[in-house]
């Protein structure tokens, strides 16, 4: 059933270090659910019953939630062979602290947080590896969300844009890349509203700080972009 998975899961941090025939095995031990969701669709949903870490197969998800004041707040887009649930899956609450939508349609694996920490009736070495990917997963996960406190502290439009560009910077090795989120998504990532972003990239690119072309971004001056940060 997973073989047309196997590209996928060689590129999932969560299964790094476990061959093909023994991830078998470690399936065959936790029984996962594989599920399909047309584009705009619920994967899950926020205060509802938590169903597994989620992995995604096909397509891409959006992991949102809803600020005090009712608005999105995009945390992440996962793409195939990246997960969700794992900050929730030993909390104890027992449900989706965040949304996750089908950004277009889209394959996800839940596997079961139980039987991932449970006793192995085969007393496995890659399930052991399984639980050790889990943790280094965790651990960058939260460092993650640290970033994006990080962004939300910064005061000013201009120094968010600019944060945010120059981790994509550093992320690509290059000035130029494709920016990873719509505009509207991004929007929502830096908790800003979708006209001011557009205004103050446009103002940036009239500086000659940046140049743009649909998602496609081009650093011009890089140390100016870097002092604007803050």
């Amino acid at each position: 059933m997973f073989k047309k998975w196997t590209k996928v899961f060689s590129e999932c941090v969560l299964f790094r270090g476990i061959d093909p025939e023994e991830l078998n095995v470690v399936f065959t031990c936790l029984k996962p659910k594989v599920s399909s969701y047309e584009k705009n669709e619920w994967v899950a949903v926020a205060c509802e019953k938590f169903n597994g870490l989620g992995v995604v197969l096909a397509g891409e998800v959006v992991i949102a939630r809803e600020n005090a004041a009712g608005d999105r707040v995009i945390i992440a887009v996962n793409t195939p062979g990246e997960m969700f649930g794992e900050m929730a899956a030993f909390s104890g609450e027992g449900v989706w602290p965040v949304a996750v939508m089908a950004r277009t349609a889209c394959t996800v694996m839940f596997l079961p947080a139980g039987k991932i920490i449970g006793s192995c009736e085969r007393v496995c070495a890659s399930h052991r590896q399984l639980i050790t990917n889990l943790l280094e997963i965790v651990s960058e996960k939260a460092l993650m969300l640290h970033r994006k406190v990080e962004y939300l502290t910064i005061k000013s439009l201009r120094g968010k844009i600019s944060a945010f560009l120059m981790e994509q910077y550093k992320k690509m090795g290059s000035p130029t890349f494709l920016l990873p989120l719509k505009r509207n998504e991004l929007a929502d990532f830096l908790n800003v509203s979708r006209p001011s972003l557009s205004r103050e990239m446009c103002r940036m690119r009239d500086e000659g700080v940046i140049d743009f072309h649909r998602d496609s971004i081009k650093i011009m001056r890089v140390e100016a972009l870097r002092g604007m940060i803050g």
